[in-house]
């Protein structure tokens, strides 16, 4: 009888109402949960602000400079950032700096990736003052570094006032690198125009001027950027165009430019500064430092470089007193043509010998690199005399000399797996077979997006390995080049249809093998759609450019 009355006891418990409280109580927690959400409550994960629809304007109006991440939890940037953002808000604060940083979920608030026109992650945005409708891109660099000192720069002045002569010239030895604008109104649109670069450029230290003694005193007469340096060129003055006024992307590339050395060496220290010039051609000296027979071939490299640190004519045809058509040697008004790299290959510059298809025992030689499409030259033998460089160097920038592009040995069953394995050697006779249709995949081995479609790939060349006049290829573009095809980014999906003509077609729909076969029975072409790692925000891996294995990305940056 007890055990009967046990279980009934059970049985009729929800009945009786115990399930009743069950679903009261989640139903109070899930209100609870909702009233959180919905307050404008502002909560800190590592001084990082966590920001949502309710709370955003509240941040906004307590905080004077606020920069925000949008992120998306599953983004493998995001992720990596995550550490170096929360280092940089808890920098800032220890600071009592009024520069605070905070983050939103916009997968979760989509309101607020839709105001802020959020289309890819992570993507972060400067508020200053609270206002919420103009925020500022952010333009530095992803790291806590890189963060704080943006952020410094436009929580205080941008540029330090100068005096007098004893402030500016201890201002001009406190570092191996200054920039000084010299303006006769600090108010004016070109001093103000300064100001913003200076807020930009955050790895260099900005200085202003406007007392007519240091006008004077440095040899000037109207508004100037001085840049003064403690190695090659002292002083190099960028006159402010009284007409054009001042440009502040001319001035920052003109900067850029012109704080480099002479010739730079290839370290992980000036790596950046080495990419982030835009300087067109690169003329590369690969030697080995442990020797001093190689080392001794800096001194003809150097002396080449001297006519390459700008072109030969002012801005317009200008000379300097402001007639026409006069030759003007090392204009600092002009982008340079060359930047001079010596790159030790025992050292950092190990790392990019392959992108070259190099190794230690080819030292000492020359490379000319065009950064536009990472095209490299070699001399057919290598001079390492300065008149021989600067010939080398004209007849590349006038056409004529080929580029070495490099290409691997093709695999022995390179045409017997269901995905033909190509290389700079056969692309040619397989992707232009007048009587094929080729599909070919360009990817990079490091890839993660090459990665995660390879699978779809492989099922693809085996459901058409029996179709005689469709062919599915892959290529890997970082051990072979092509003279007329650039490939930007991975991977990249290129269609070579039948017929006369050297066609090609770019694919840009999505990345699974069902698309893949409508757009090869459909003859190469379906509604262009962005790839999907571009619709949830995570751009194609950048490509030879920007290969970290490779020249013009070896600084190794996200």
């Amino acid at each position: 009888l007890v055990w009967l009355l046990v279980l009934s006891l059970a049985w009729l418990g929800p009945a009786l109402g115990g399930e009743d409280k069950d679903e009261e109580v989640i139903e109070e927690e899930e209100e609870k949960k909702e009233d959180e959400v919905l307050s404008d409550e502002i909560k800190e994960e590592d001084n990082v602000l966590v920001l949502h629809e309710h709370n955003f304007a509240r941040a906004l109006s307590e905080h004077q400079l606020l920069l925000v991440e949008f992120y998306a939890p599953w983004c493998g940037h995001c992720q990596q950032l995550a550490p170096a953002f929360a280092q940089a808000a808890t920098e800032l604060r220890n600071e009592s700096s009024p520069a605070r940083l905070g983050k939103v979920d916009a997968t979760a608030q989509t309101a607020l990736a839709t105001e802020f026109g959020i289309t890819s992650y992570p993507t972060l945005k400067l508020f200053r003052d609270g206002n919420r409708t103009h925020p500022l891109a952010y333009t530095g660099r992803m790291d806590s570094q890189g963060i704080v000192r943006w952020m410094q720069r436009r929580a205080g002045p941008s540029a330090t006032l100068l005096r007098d002569t004893d402030t500016i010239s201890a201002f001009i030895s406190s570092q191996d690198l200054v920039v000084i604008g010299f303006f006769k109104d600090l108010r004016g649109e070109a001093a103000q125009a300064f100001f913003e670069v200076a807020a930009e450029m955050v790895d260099m230290t900005f200085g202003v001027a406007e007392a007519a003694e240091l006008f004077q005193a440095y040899g000037l007469s109207a508004d100037t950027v001085c840049l003064f340096k403690k190695f090659d060129e002292r002083q190099t003055n960028f006159p402010v165009d009284p007409a054009r006024g001042l440009d502040m992307a001319e001035l920052t590339r003109l900067l850029r430019v012109h704080s480099l050395q002479l010739v730079m060496e290839f370290t992980n220290e000036t790596s950046n500064q080495i990419f982030s010039a835009k300087i067109p051609h690169h003329m590369l000296l690969f030697l080995n430092k442990s020797s001093p027979e190689q080392l001794s071939l800096r001194d003809g490299f150097r002396a080449a470089a001297g006519g390459y640190r700008g072109e030969v004519r002012w801005p317009h045809g200008r000379d300097m007193e402001g007639g026409f058509g006069t030759p003007q040697p090392q204009c600092p008004l002009c982008p340079a043509q060359v930047l001079f790299v010596v790159v030790d290959v025992t050292g950092h510059g190990a790392d990019v010998l392959p992108f070259f298809g190099m190794t230690t025992a080819d030292a000492p030689t020359l490379r000319l690199v065009k950064m536009e499409n990472n095209r490299k030259y070699q001399m057919e033998q290598d001079n390492f005399s300065d008149s021989a460089i600067r010939t080398f160097i004209q007849a590349v920038l006038d056409g004529k000399v080929k580029p070495h592009l490099l290409s691997a040995e093709p695999p022995e069953d390179w045409d017997t797996r269901p995905v033909k394995v190509l290389v700079g050697k056969t692309f040619e006779q397989v992707a232009f077979d007048e009587t094929k249709n080729v599909f070919v995949k360009f990817y990079a081995p490091w890839c993660p997006h090459c990665q995660a479609m390879a699978a779809a790939w492989e099922e693809l060349a085996e459901r058409y390995k029996d179709r005689k006049d469709i062919v599915i290829a892959e290529m890997d573009s970082t051990a072979n080049e092509l003279e007329n095809i650039t490939i930007h980014g991975y991977p990249t999906l290129h269609y070579f249809p039948a017929g006369p003509g050297r066609k090609m077609v770019e694919y840009k729909s999505t990345r699974d093998v069902e698309t893949f076969s409508k757009f090869l029975e459909n003859g190469g072409t379906l509604p262009e759609e962005p790839p999907v790692s571009e619709v949830r925000g995570q751009p194609p891996c950048a490509g030879l450019g920007m290969d970290p294995a490779g020249w013009g990305r070896a600084q190794g940056q996200a």
